[in-house]
This record gives C-alpha cells, structure tokens and sequence, in this order.
C-alpha cells in the first residue's frame, strides 16, 4: 500500500512557493499510506531529475527549482525490496523514445515470471513495480500503446502514474484509487491516491476555497495531461479476476494468488488493526481498497465492523470499545 501525488502547471499563474509547499503537503498526507520511503521526479532543463530517500516524507525536504511545471511523487510502504536500498524506492528513471519517470501504487506478483521467461531482463533492482520501466522500455517508445502493453502484460492490483522529458503526466488507472482534480481558473492539475490525502492537502494549502472539477478515471484508463494541460485518453483491457475459495482465478481459470490481501494481512499491524478484524471485513464483501482507506481512519474502521459484528450477534460495544 503506497501513495502516489503530485501536480502539474499550465498556465504558470501559481507563484512557486505555492508550489513548493503543494509538493512538501501532499507527500506529508500520502504518509498515510507509505512512510518506508518517499520521492519526487520533476524536469529540470529538459532532463528528468528523481529525487527520494528512504525515509518518511516529513523527514525530507523537496525544493523543485523555480521553473518546474510538473511534479510525480510517490510515498512507499515497501512489501518486495530493501528500502535502505535508495535505488528501489521510487520513482525510478527509465529511457525508451524519451526520458520518462515512473511511479506506482500497488502490488504486481508476476515479475519473477516475466524474468524468467526472458520477457525482460534481470536487474540488479527488486522492487516489483519496475518490470513496468522495463516492459515499457522493450517497446523503445513512451505512448498510449506501449503503456497498454505494460498494463496488460503485468498481474496484479496497481495504479501508474508516468512524467516524460516534456512534462506530460500520464495516469494509468488499475484497480487500486486515484483522485484527480482541474483547478481551470488558475490552470492547475492536482492528484492523490485517495479524497482523504487530497482533502488534507487542499485545506491545509487553502486550495479548497477555489473551484475544481474532479477528473473521472476507472478501471482500464490512461489518461495524458500535456503541458499545455490538454487530456487525451486510452484504454487498456484489464485482467478479471473473481474469489473462488480463498484463490483467485480468471476468465481463463488460471490460478492467481490474493496478493493485495495478503499485503493488507500482513502489513494491518503498522496500523495497529489486527489482521483478524481485516480476515472478517473481507469475508463480508469489503474491498481491499475500502479496507486500505479504513486503515488511514480508524473511526471509519471501527464503525464497518460494529456493523459487521453485530450482523454476526456480537456485543460490538464490549469487546471493541477502548480497541483505538
């Protein structure tokens, strides 16, 4: 579970040190979700610049130069690489037609396959969320296509989000959340993986006061907001999966590991929510996304099982209250 955040200017009316402390707000917020690690990449005289350390974003100062019309930033809670390891933290370089950098939130399990089949290469990088650079660097080029290839080809649950050399933002929309906004009347683009980190940032910067418009995106989007902050779209085909005894399988009834559940399972603890309580939300029909937004809000958390419980004849008061 980890965040992605950032903006993108277009009409260059927002004074910089708004900016700025737009950056520094929303990688603050997305510690919700990640706090092994966190990074910004922005283009500094035409060459994508990345920057990020393995630390919480609170703990680290961003300061994109003066000129900076975009920034992709990403907070991390690592499950597949060493995070003191700075070059698995994210976001990473890649270089096919055009510089480019990338960032996702998620979990892909198929990596280890795709190496070994010899569809991309080993690298000494073990975070899984790279195969996407690699899958999209085979293609020699940074488009709506290759982006569908990259989508199509990885397993797993994911949102990714691609900054090229010529500051055009691409969005690509998995099953895990994004929340995007058009601020039009001071031309600003302002994203976040979840309302929750959106809404702190907004208030706390007293965006909230201007109006936007929100950025609908679902399931099998790519979104490319250019420079000049036009939207053009695409789509890719997404993997289907269904639950069938506790395996996931799909349309083809191959057999897929649960691998988002068994991140929430593993990784509830550093909310201090016990993975019983998780196991239960599951088997009453909650998503893994409902779930990771309710681990940020323990008030929301606490709420679903007292209706979860009760709906199993528990005395919820009793054996919950005094729980957070």
């Amino acid at each position: 579970m980890c965040a992605l955040f950032g903006w993108l200017d277009y009409k260059g009316i927002v004074p910089y040190r708004v900016l700025k402390k737009l950056t520094q707000s929303l990688a603050n917020a997305a510690e919700e979700r990640g706090t092994d690690a966190a990074g910004i990449s922005y283009i500094k005289d035409g060459n994508v610049t990345i920057f990020k350390r393995p630390k919480p974003a609170h703990k680290i100062h961003f300061n994109a130069p003066a000129e900076t019309k975009a920034v992709m930033g990403h907070t991390r809670l690592a499950t597949q690489g060493d995070r003191k390891q700075n070059y698995n933290n994210h976001p990473f370089a890649g270089h096919a037609d055009k510089e480019f950098a990338f960032a996702h939130n998620g979990c892909l399990w198929n990596d280890k396959d795709l190496r070994k089949d010899g569809v991309i290469p080993n690298t000494y990088i073990d975070t899984d969320s790279y195969i996407g650079v690699q899958l999209i660097e085979k293609q020699g080029k940074l488009d709506f296509d290759s982006l569908q290839y990259m989508a199509e080809a990885v397993e797993g649950n994911f949102t990714f989000t691609v900054l090229d050399q010529y500051n055009s933002l691409y969005i690509v929309k998995g099953s895990n959340p994004m929340y995007l906004l058009h601020f039009e009347a001071i031309g600003l683009y302002v994203y976040a993986s979840t309302e929750s980190i959106m809404k702190k940032t907004l208030k706390q910067m007293g965006l909230h006061k201007f109006e936007s418009k929100r950025i609908e995106t679902e399931e099998g989007d790519i979104l490319r907001i250019d420079r000049n902050g036009k939207i053009t779209r695409s789509k890719f085909e997404p993997k289907v999966y269904c639950s069938k005894y506790g395996s996931w399988y799909d349309y083809e009834d191959s057999p897929y590991f649960n691998m988002h559940e068994e991140i929430l399972l593993a990784y509830c603890g550093c909310y201090g929510v016990d993975s019983a309580d998780v196991e239960l939300l599951l088997d009453y029909g909650y998503t893994c996304d409902e779930i990771e937004d309710m681990l940020a809000d323990h008030n929301m958390l606490q709420e679903a099982l007292r209706d979860v419980k009760y709906m199993c004849g528990e005395d919820v008061y009793e054996s919950y209250c005094g729980a957070f």
